[in-house]
């Protein structure tokens, strides 16, 4: 099975979009091995200019 580049050095924050999360399936069972991102964690390393 392939997913092609939907993984998460592949994704962006595009329009101000949060990561979604990252799934592996392995067989029958599936596992989160990456929370998705919150609207929070998209903007920490903003700054508003005085």
């Amino acid at each position: 099975m392939g997913v092609g580049a939907y993984g998460f050095v592949m994704s962006s924050n595009y329009n101000a979009r949060p990561r979604a999360a990252e799934i592996m399936v392995d067989g029958d069972m599936a596992y989160e091995i990456r929370q998705r991102e919150s609207i929070q964690a998209l903007y920490e390393g903003e700054k508003i200019l005085p």
